[in-house]
C-alpha cells in the first residue's frame, strides 16, 4: 500500500464505509421483515414508510459512526501518511470497528428472533450481567465460528476500502472542509432523530423493524424503560382500569379521577392532629434474622423486645424487589414493581405520587436523611423531585463516627434524624422524616466496642446484630425527647438480605418485617398478620395518622380492612408476579405464564403444571394491576394533577 491520500479518495473512502454500514442495515431490516412477516395483514404504505424511517435513522447513525474515521484520515499532515505505523493503526482500528458493527448485526437478528424486538433494556442487562449471558451464549451458538465469520467478513471489507485512496496527495487543505462539512452533517442528522418517528403503525412489529438497533439500544440505556405491552400479558385497556380499580377499592374510598385513573380519596377526621412520621427504611433487614418471628438464635434481641413490648408488628409483610430502589417505589410511592428497572431509575419519575407528597399537601415538613451519597441509585434526584422538601447525604454529616465507602455508619445516621426532628418540634411544624442505612451492607464493618463481635470479620450477621444496637439506641433517645408523644415511628426493610430459592420469583426470601412504634398509636403491642406487601405500607401509615387525603396508590391500609384479601405484587429481574393464598403467578419476557403453589414460610413453593381457577383469577388480577401500572407511569399520570410533561411516550 504506497503511495499518498488525496482528500477526493479519503471522502469517498468515508463514504464507502458509512454506504456499506446503510446497506447491511438495510439487508437486516429486509430479512427481519421477510422472517417475521406479522401474521395481519400490513398496508405497503407503511412497510415503505418502515423503510424511509429505517434509512433516516441508518443515515444519521453511520454519519456519526464514521465521524471519527472521517477526522483520523481527513486531518493531519501529507507527511503523516506516508509512515507505515499510520497506515497500520488505521487498518487495524478499522479491521476492529468491522468486527464489532458485523458481529453486532448478527446478533441483532438473534436477539430479534428471540424477543420481537430491537435492543433494548434486557440488551442493556446482558452487558451488566456479563458473565451469566456470556456462558449461555457459548452454549447456545456456535461463538468461535460466528466471530471467525465476522472476522473474514470484516478483513474483506477493510483490504476493499483500502482500494480506494491509492493515489498521489494533491495537498491536506481541503481535507479540512469536507472533515468540517461532515462533521455539521452529522450534527444536523443526528438532531432529528426522534424515537417515536418509529412508532407510527399499530402493529408493533412494523415499528421494531423501522427502528434502529443502536437508537434502540441508547434509548433503552438513557430511559430504562421496556415495553411493556409487548412482552408481557395484557388484555383491553377499559377492562384493566375496571378491574384494577375494583382491587384497589376499600369500602369507604371514593373515586374522584376519570375512569382510567386510580385517583380516589380516602376518608378522614380533619380534626385529627398532625402526627409526625418518621420512616426507617432498613438495608437488608430481611425477617430472617429476627427470633420474634421464628429464627432460633436471633440476631436481632432488641427489637425482638421492641416488637414484642411496644410496637405493632406486620408479620406477613413481603418486600417487592431484591433492591433498595425496589423498595423506594414500593414504599415511598405505593406502586407496582414493573418488569425491568424501578421507576426510581427511568426517564419519568418527576410526576409520582408519594407518601412525601400526601402528607406535604398537608402541611408537612419533609426531609430524607441518607447515609450515603445522594446520587446513588437515584435517591436525591427521586426523592426532590417527588415531595420530600428537604435532603441530608453523606457530605453533610461532620466529623462522623465511622464510615464505609457507601457511607456513616447508623449511629451517625439516627443521630443526625434527631436533630433534624428536634429542629421542626422546635419551630412547631409537623414532619414526615425519612432515613436510608448502609450498615448492613457489604462490606459489614461498623464500630468497634458497640456489640461483641469483631467487625473486622466483614460478617453479615454481624452487621445485623450492629443495627439491632443502633436501633435500640435512637430509640432509648428518642424516648428523651418531647416529639416521641406525638410521632409515629416506623422501621421496615427495603428487601432481603438474599434470594435464595428455585422458584422464578424466589418469594420466601422476600419476606420482611414492619415495626410501627410510638404511644401515639400504639396503646398496646400486637401483632399483625394480615398479608400484604411494600404497597400496602404508605396507606397503612396514613390510615394511623387517620386524616383525610387523596391517592392513586396501588396498595391499602392493612389495619383498617383486615377482611379484605390481601396480595403481594413481586419483582425478581425481568420477571413479575403475584401471591396470595399460598398461589404464585408469575409473568417472564415473551408472556411466559408459570404457577406455583405452597407455603412461602416453608420454601414450599412448587410449580404447577395446569393453574387452577385461583390461579387464573390471580393471574387476571396481575395483568390489570401491572398493565395499568405502566400505563400510567409512561404517559406520566401517576400522581394527582400532574403538571405538563416534558415529552409524551
Amino acid at each position: 500500500m504506497t503511495g499518498d491520500v488525496t482528500f477526493r479518495p479519503r471522502l469517498r473512502f468515508a463514504l464507502a464505509n458509512t454506504l456499506l454500514f446503510i446497506g447491511m442495515s438495510t439487508v437486516l431490516r429486509t430479512v427481519l421483515a421477510v422472517a417475521f412477516r406479522p401474521t395481519s395483514k400490513v398496508p405497503s404504505t407503511e412497510w415503505i414508510h418502515a423503510f424511509v424511517v429505517g434509512f433516516h435513522f441508518d443515515l444519521a447513525i453511520a454519519t456519526v459512526l464514521f465521524l471519527p474515521l472521517v477526522l483520523w484520515i481527513g486531518l493531519g499532515s501529507p507527511q503523516r501518511w506516508r509512515r507505515p505505523l499510520h497506515r497500520t493503526l488505521t487498518t487495524a482500528g478499522l479491521f476492529l470497528g468491522w468486527l464489532v458493527l458485523i458481529f453486532l448485526l448478527v446478533a441483532e437478528g438473534w436477539f430479534f428472533e428471540e424477543f420481537r424486538s430491537r435492543y433494548n433494556t434486557v440488551a442493556i442487562d446482558y452487558l451488566i450481567y456479563p458473565h451469566e449471558v456470556f456462558v449461555n451464549i457459548w452454549q447456545s451458538y456456535n461463538v468461535p465460528a460466528v466471530v471467525g465469520a465476522c472476522a473474514v467478513a470484516a478483513g474483506l471489507l477493510t483490504a476493499a476500502g483500502w482500494r480506494l485512496v491509492r493515489r498521489p496527495v494533491d495537498g491536506a487543505s481541503e481535507g479540512r472542509v469536507w472533515v468540517a462539512v461532515w462533521a455539521a452533517v452529522a450534527v444536523v442528522l443526528g438532531l432529528t432523530v426522534r424515537v417515536d418517528e418509529a412508532r407510527f403503525s399499530t402493529e408493533r412489529t412494523v415499528n421494531e423493524i423501522a427502528n434502529n438497533s443502536i437508537v434502540a439500544g441508547l434509548t433503552a440505556a438513557t430511559t430504562r424503560n421496556l415495553d411493556y405491552g409487548h412482552f408481557y400479558p395484557t388484555m383491553e385497556r377499559g377492562s384493566a382500569f375496571a378491574r384494577a380499580r375494583r382491587l384497589v377499592a376499600t369500602p369507604d374510598s371514593h373515586f374522584t379521577g376519570p375512569p382510567d385513573s386510580l385517583q380516589r380519596t380516602i376518608p378522614g377526621d380533619p380534626a385529627r392532629p398532625r402526627l409526625n412520621v418518621i420512616l426507617l427504611l432498613e438495608e437488608a433487614l430481611g425477617s430472617e434474622f429476627f427470633g420474634v418471628l421464628g429464627r432460633p438464635e436471633t440476631l436481632t434481641p432488641h427489637l425482638d423486645g421492641i416488637a414484642r413490648q411496644e410496637s405493632l408488628l406486620f408479620t406477613n409483610l413481603y418486600a417487592d424487589g431484591n433492591r433498595t430502589i425496589r423498595g423506594y417505589e414500593g414504599v415511598f410511592a405505593s406502586f407496582p414493581p414493573l418488569p425491568g428497572d424501578s421507576i426510581v431509575a427511568r426517564d419519568r419519575s418527576e410526576n409520582v405520587e408519594t407518601i412525601a407528597r400526601v402528607l406535604a399537601r398537608d402541611g408537612y415538613e419533609t426531609m430524607f436523611v441518607y447515609a450515603g451519597r445522594g446520587l446513588f441509585d437515584g435517591t436525591r434526584p427521586f426523592t426532590s423531585a417527588n415531595g420530600w422538601n428537604h435532603f441530608v447525604e453523606l457530605k453533610d454529616f461532620e466529623k462522623p463516627v465511622f464510615t464505609t465507602v457507601w457511607g456513616v455508619c447508623n449511629e451517625d445516621l439516627y443521630d443526625r434524624a434527631i436533630v433534624e426532628m428536634r429542629h421542626f418540634h422546635q419551630q412547631k411544624k409537623p414532619f414526615f422524616l425519612t432515613t436510608m442505612s448502609v450498615s448492613n451492607h457489604r462490606p459489614f464493618t461498623y464500630p468497634t466496642g458497640r456489640i461483641n463481635e469483631d467487625p473486622n470479620a466483614k460478617q453479615r450477621e454481624n452487621a445485623v446484630k450492629y443495627t439491632d444496637f443502633a436501633l435500640a439506641r435512637f430509640f432509648a433517645q428518642a424516648k428523651k425527647e418531647p416529639f416521641w408523644e406525638d410521632t409515629i415511628f416506623v422501621v421496615v426493610a427495603d428487601h432481603g438480605a438474599r434470594v435464595y430459592g428455585s422458584q422464578t420469583i424466589p418469594i420466601r426470601s422476600y419476606e420482611i418485617p414492619m415495626l410501627v412504634i410510638g404511644p401515639a398509636v400504639v396503646k398496646e403491642p400486637r401483632q399483625i398478620p394480615t398479608l400484604g406487601c411494600q404497597l400496602d405500607v404508605a396507606p397503612t401509615l396514613l390510615g394511623l395518622i387517620g386524616r383525610p387525603y387523596e391517592s392513586t396508590f396501588f396498595g391499602r391500609d392493612l389495619l383498617l380492612h383486615p377482611d379484605l384479601p390481601g396480595r403481594v405484587l413481586l419483582n425478581h429481574n425481568r420477571s413479575v408476579g403475584i401471591y396470595r393464598n399460598q398461589h404464585l403467578v408469575t409473568f417472564s419476557l415473551n408472556r411466559k405464564i408459570e404457577y406455583y403453589a405452597g407455603d412461602p414460610k416453608l420454601g414450599q413453593m412448587l410449580p404447577v403444571a395446569q393453574g387452577d381457577d385461583f390461579h387464573r383469577e390471580l393471574e387476571l388480577e396481575a395483568t390489570a394491576l401491572f398493565q395499568v401500572g405502566d400505563d400510567l407511569y409512561m404517559n406520566r399520570r401517576y400522581r394527582l394533577n400532574p403538571g405538563p410533561a416534558p415529552g409524551d411516550r
